[in-house]
């Protein structure tokens, strides 16, 4: 099997992470073991040298490798696993669900451009009828693995001028600091799903892994919506949070 699939949207570096991680997992490199050089790996996952610097100085930035000048790289101590918990009170950044777990937050952007949309999406947003967007594809991840991967359409007329290197931070945080938009409520329908075989591809999961649609509608101060996020969440690291009102017995007839 080959380290590197080309149809899928996931940089390779981060490929390569997914694959080591896989390796570590089943024992094929072991906590405290010496991994094989940089020109061994690279020839393995068939990279250049550079992707492989890439991808290592990611796994080191996860934890999962250390590096010993002179002598190489390896395995460490695998920390415990974190779940991203779901409250649904109030509107949160990616980085609010996991609370005070210590992780290293990561988004990759996968895919920006301006768009026009269909006649429904245009209706959600209230685009009028150009019906233009700044559509993003972002992959969210957590020490190094992949949580979440979202699609958001933006208004045009107000998110033109909006970068990749902008898009690869808090969205919410933007919208309130550069843009002065003030968040006041969302609509949030969350519905189980099938992951696609392009969206399970993503998270490392098997096409048809079990997995949640979160679709989102948040609105500014004026009740204006400025974004319609579609979010798929993988099913094996999700929780959802609810606290419940006390039970009320009814009356007897």
């Amino acid at each position: 099997m080959d380290v590197i699939d080309p149809e899928n949207p996931v940089p390779k570096y981060l490929q390569i992470c997914q694959w080591v991680d896989d390796m570590i997992g089943s024992g094929r490199f072991a906590v405290g073991e010496k991994l094989p050089s940089e020109v061994e790996l690279a020839r393995m996952c068939d990279v250049n040298r550079n992707t492989l610097r890439q991808a290592m100085t990611e796994l080191v930035s996860r934890g999962k490798v250390k590096k010993v000048q002179g002598v190489g790289s390896f395995v460490r101590k695998e920390e415990p696993s974190i779940e991203l918990r779901h409250d649904l009170k109030r509107i949160a950044s990616f980085k609010d669900y996991f609370g005070n777990a210590p992780l290293a937050e990561k988004t990759i952007v996968i895919e920006m451009e301006e768009r026009v949309v269909d006649k429904q999406i245009a209706e959600q947003l209230v685009l009028g009828a150009e019906r233009k967007v700044q559509f993003l594809g972002r992959l969210r991840t957590a020490n190094g693995s992949p949580f979440i991967y979202e699609e958001s359409h933006l208004p045009l007329n107000i998110f033109r001028d909006l970068t990749v290197e902008e898009a690869s931070g808090s969205l919410y945080r933007l919208m309130t600091k550069k843009f002065n938009i003030r968040l006041t409520k969302s609509h949030q329908v969350i519905r189980a799903v099938n992951l696609s075989k392009r969206i399970s591809t993503m998270f490392n999961l098997p096409e048809g892994s079990a997995g949640l649609l979160m679709k989102n509608i948040t609105y500014d101060s004026t009740n204006t919506p400025v974004e319609l996020l579609f979010s798929y969440c993988r099913g094996d690291k999700y929780v959802l949070e609810l606290d419940l009102g006390e039970y009320q017995a009814p009356d007897d007839e």
